[in-house]
């Protein structure tokens, strides 16, 4: 898991990106990776999501699913 660095995050650019769900945790949060193998800790409490799926995520949070 890596964490933010500097004044940038992938998560919280001004457009949701898609990340891939790796690992789904308690409390509605997931582990996805955001690109190149780089894991980001979102909350998914807002979209119907599995272990696989795309998300996009704006600001560490799911909102919505990528078909």
């Amino acid at each position: 898991m890596t964490d933010c660095t500097g004044d940038h995050c992938v998560t919280c650019a001004d457009e949701a990106v898609p990340a891939v769900v790796v690992r789904l945790l308690d409390g509605g949060l997931a582990d996805v990776d955001v690109g190149g193998g780089r894991l980001e800790q979102v909350s998914v409490a807002l979209v119907d999501t599995a272990v696989g799926g795309t998300v996009l995520v704006h600001a560490k949070e799911a909102i919505g699913v990528v078909t």
